[in-house]
Order: structure tokens, then C-alpha cells, then sequence
């Protein structure tokens, strides 16, 4: 029986340092051998959000010890890793430049290939980490930083038919929560104090939700909740608002989902359609209960990662490294670190003013 591919995988685009092991079964099918994930919440706390240079200085701090420990882990030697992938972009680069620099030395001194992963296409990866899934299927990318909708035809294929204009919806619950005075991180927070409120007290506004196809934009929404904040006089208050925000986010999810199924029919005439929801954002549950049931209405299957493997994590950077790995797609050691990187390299930048829908 032939060797299986050992990927040891890095990932450091944010604030998570993180390195996982990732082989496969004599199905080919990829299987987490190791997955270390190391936060930095207690570092950001105080500041209200991620601070690049103290990222940076605690990537720094505690890579060596958190690969060393995804290899143990694993029961794996370092002789038995084929190849070393990191994440390359898009992200803060001083935080990039830690993880690529620690893996194309890792693999350097292994004498082994060095895989530059792009952090998006690990989240639009990441479902075949549980599921067997094939291609292509409908992505939604939900995260901090990156909202859009994606046709997936491939790995190294992807076609962008929907963006946010200006904020990513995980960066809309985030500052929401710290309106409402939720420690950072707060995003996950919201939902939880949304179940105490009355998700109808406030009428929120969806921007273009009747334009744009389903491309998004959550600017306006974060304003109102701005002007709402400062009225705030005791706990129901916030839990009211918190609770309109996830029903307003739900709302405009729903249709714009709709406009994304529209257009991936259009490009994809398929009897078996599928929707994959990855992404931070994708942990949400009252957003995976409001998906399930618009797919059952429209006749998706709908895949979601574990819950686990949502926000940023390594296993989903090795699981792209192996699919490069079988395919002997390496890259040179000066591979720059790329804070911007599309999925879909010939789509459109669009956000900041004068954006024409």
C-alpha cells in the first residue's frame, strides 16, 4: 500500500495561530490527524478588536510550541511530512508574514515543498472536511472579514457573483455587539442576548435589498444601530436591539441567498444543487436554521462545516495543501505574503464610495 500524503498545515492570518497535521484514508478522503488552535481574545480584549502588531508579537510568541504540538499530537515524525502549506492572504500581513515565514523555513530545513495557501479557499474547502462533497456548488463566505457568494467549480476555480459593498457581515456583528458594550469578541454574544428580546421593537434598515442582485452591504445597518445605541437605559434594550439585528440580518440574508440561488442556476444547470455556508459567520445558528429551510425550499442540499472548524483554523489550510500536494502544486520560498487575494482573480473590487450597482 503507497505512502498517504502528510501535510503539516499553518495558519496565521488574523489572530488565531494555529497548525494542524492533515493526511488521508485509503478512501481519499481527507482525515485530521492534529488541530491546534491558539487565541489571542485575552490580548484583544481591552483594545475592542484585534490589535496587528500585538497579533503579530503573539504569533511570534507562540508558533514553535503550537506546531511542535500539532506533530505530537498527530503521532507523526517530522520524516513523515510531505510538504508544509501556509497561509499566504488575504489577512493582516504582519501576522501573514509570521505563518509563511515559519513554514517556508520549516519546509526548507525538511528539504521538503512549500504550499502558499489562500486563507478563502481553505474556508471554501473546508465542508469536505465531513462531507463528501463534489462539484461545483454554491459558496457563501461569511467571516469577519469577507462576505460573498461564489461558484465553485474546482479547486483553483472559482466565480464571484455577489460581494459586500463595505463591511463583511461578521465585522457588522461584531461592532454591533461592541455598541451594545459586549466584549470583544462579541459577534458569537449577539445571538445569545437576541434570544432574551424583541426582534420586532426595532424596524432596522436592509440596504439595497431590492438592488444590486446579491451583492451586500451592512454600512447603513451598523449606522442605525450607532443612533440606536445611544439610547440604551438598561439590559432589555440591548437584548431588543441585539434581537432586531439578528432578525434584520436573517431577513436580508434570505432574499439575497435567493438572487445567489438565481444566478448559480443561471451558470450551473444542475439536478443536484448545492450550497455550501462556511466562514465564522456560518456558526450562527439561527442563520444555519434560516439556510436549512430556505434550501428545503428551494431544492439545495445544504453543507456547513463542523462548528469547530468555522473560524479560522490550520485543518483547512492542509486540506487545500493536499489537494495542491497530489496535484504538485508548489511554490517557491519568496512567495510574498498577499494582505489582498481574491478567490476569483478577475472580479471586481467593490467597496468605497461611487460603487455603481
Amino acid at each position: 500500500m503507497s505512502k498517504k500524503p502528510i501535510i503539516l498545515a499553518i495558519e496565521s492570518s488574523c489572530d488565531e495561530t494555529a497548525a494542524a497535521i492533515i493526511s488521508e484514508n485509503n478512501n481519499n478522503q481527507p482525515i485530521i490527524l492534529s488541530n491546534v488552535i491558539s487565541s489571542q481574545e485575552e490580548v484583544h480584549r481591552k483594545f475592542g478588536g484585534v490589535v496587528p502588531e500585538l497579533a503579530a508579537r503573539s504569533h511570534l510568541d507562540k508558533i514553535d510550541w503550537i506546531v511542535e504540538k500539532a506533530i505530537k499530537e498527530s503521532g507523526i515524525n517530522l520524516n513523515e511530512i510531505d510538504a508544509v502549506a501556509s497561509t499566504a492572504g488575504p489577512g493582516l500581513v504582519v501576522c501573514l508574514s509570521v505563518g509563511l515565514s515559519f513554514g517556508k523555513a520549516f519546509a526548507n530545513s525538511l528539504n521538503k515543498p512549500f504550499i502558499a495557501v489562500n486563507h478563502l479557499e481553505g474556508h471554501a474547502h473546508s465542508p469536505r472536511l465531513n462531507s463528501n462533497l463534489g462539484y461545483p456548488y454554491l459558496l457563501l463566505l461569511i467571516s469577519g472579514g469577507h462576505s460573498q457568494y461564489l461558484s465553485v467549480k474546482d479547486l483553483n476555480k472559482y466565480k464571484r457573483i455577489g460581494t459586500t459593498i463595505d463591511d463583511a457581515l461578521g465585522e457588522a456583528f461584531d461592532k454591533t455587539a461592541k455598541l451594545l458594550g459586549v466584549e470583544f469578541p462579541g459577534g458569537p454574544q449577539i445571538e445569545i442576548l437576541a434570544k432574551k428580546g424583541n426582534s420586532n421593537r426595532f424596524d432596522l434598515p436592509k440596504p439595497i435589498i431590492n438592488r444590486g442582485g446579491c451583492n451586500l452591504s451592512f454600512a447603513g445597518l451598523k449606522t442605525a444601530i450607532l443612533k440606536i445605541s445611544k439610547q440604551i437605559n438598561n439590559n432589555q434594550d440591548k437584548y431588543d436591539i441585539a434581537a432586531s439585528f439578528q432578525k434584520t440580518i436573517e431577513e436580508i440574508m434570505y432574499k439575497k441567498t435567493i438572487a445567489a440561488f438565481n444566478e448559480f442556476e443561471k451558470i450551473n444547470k444542475l439536478e443536484k444543487k448545492i450550497f455550501v455556508i462556511a466562514g465564522g459567520v456560518a456558526a450562527n445558528k439561527n442563520l444555519r436554521k434560516m439556510f436549512k429551510k430556505l434550501c428545503e425550499e428551494r431544492n439545495f442540499e445544504s453543507i456547513f462545516p463542523p462548528i469547530e472548524l468555522c473560524g479560522d483554523n490550520a485543518a483547512m489550510i492542509g486540506l487545500v495543501g493536499l489537494e495542491k500536494y497530489k496535484l504538485k502544486l508548489f511554490d517557491e520560498l519568496d512567495f510574498p505574503a498577499k494582505p489582498r487575494w481574491q478567490l476569483d482573480e478577475e472580479a471586481n473590487f467593490l467597496k468605497g464610495a461611487g460603487v455603481k450597482l
